[in-house]
């Protein structure tokens, strides 16, 4: 009762907000790229915020369903399909016993994530289900899916009520550029004034050193007042690192918990998706903003959230074929 690997995809592992308590041990967090896709995935399924789903990059996987369950997809568009026919994302999807559920390559963003109400069966190692690559802990024997891995659900649950309401707005990630919003600091003070200003008036590019631990970028020197060398510390999601050769790199997911680089400004959270649904060559501009402005920010996405926990939680407005409907859910309460 649960799910086939029958491919693994490019990168593909199982992953939740992560594993928090354990960086002053040299644990990095690990979790999700994308808090925002993720967050709505599970919300579509009303699954609690932080169930463990499945995270792929640039290419997806294909999955054999050995049982019924209810899915949601989110983050890119991985061009889904379902039995060969498309599937729409940001949409609970009725999943039956034998159903082939086929990912392409990213045509939007770079990660997709997939939630399922049936649970993931995997252990809980360090109070996390996520895996950590450089540890080899968590998820599926703490590495990628691969064809041949199996996984089960831990328990049967394929009913949610005001199912066709469950449907949301598509997060798009096709520009071009995209402009982050971050706080300076902590270490803004040993950048010169011309570094500063390059910093935040200049274009940056993506390069293809990009994972889930960092994404380095290319673009003008940001130019330190004497060195960008420091006495290592602690690093935060979104942390911008600037090392000796003066290029900006955004550490992510998988970063180091210390680093000996200075750190010339954060990432707002709400702003992390639009960096990690980015590919090769894509533009940056970064912006500055306040603590506060990244705090009223963070609370308008979560009552963002909130709205859309009420868009799924009462009746359709729409006009829907029943007879398809009745007929899905009879093949799902049949196995």
């Amino acid at each position: 009762m649960g799910i086939r690997i029958l491919k693994g995809g490019m990168l593909t592992t199982i992953q939740d907000l992560g594993r928090t308590g354990y960086q002053s041990q040299g644990f990095s967090v690990a979790g999700v790229m994308d808090v925002r896709s993720f967050k709505i995935a599970n919300l579509l399924l009303d699954n609690p915020e932080n169930e463990a789903v499945l995270e792929f990059t640039l290419i997806g996987p294909t999955l054999e369903f050995t049982s019924a369950t209810i899915i949601a997809i989110t983050g890119g568009d991985f061009q889904p399909v379902i039995n060969g026919e498309p599937a729409p994302m940001y949409t609970a999807l009725y999943m039956n016993k034998g159903d082939i559920l086929k990912f392409g390559s990213a045509r939007t963003g770079s990660r997709g994530y997939v939630a399922f109400s049936s649970y993931l069966d995997v252990p809980v190692v360090m109070g996390s289900r996520c895996t950590n690559l450089k540890s080899s802990i968590g998820g599926f024997k703490g590495r990628k899916l691969q064809a041949g891995d199996y996984m089960n659900f831990r328990m049967k649950r394929r009913y949610l009520p005001f199912f066709l309401s469950r449907k949301l707005d598509i997060d798009e990630f096709d520009q071009d550029e995209a402009v982050i919003r971050v706080v300076m600091g902590p270490q803004d003070d040993l950048f010169s004034k011309q570094g500063i200003e390059a910093f935040l008036n200049s274009e940056y590019v993506v390069t293809s050193d990009f994972d889930r631990m960092g994404c380095r970028l290319e673009g003008p020197f940001i130019a330190p007042k004497n060195t960008s060398d420091i006495i290592s510390d602690g690093i935060a999601f979104g942390s911008v690192q600037v090392p000796s050769h003066g290029k900006p790199i955004i550490l992510l997911s998988d970063r180091q918990t210390t680093g000996g680089y200075a750190k010339i400004a954060t990432v707002a959270s709400v702003d992390i998706p639009k960096v990690v649904q980015r590919k090769t060559d894509h533009k940056i501009r970064f912006q500055a903003i306040t603590v506060q402005e990244a705090q009223k920010l963070y609370l308008e996405e979560v009552k963002e959230l909130d709205e859309m926990r009420s868009i799924i939680h009462q009746p359709c407005k729409e006009v829907l074929d029943c007879r398809l409907v009745a007929k899905r859910l009879m093949k799902l309460f049949e196995d």
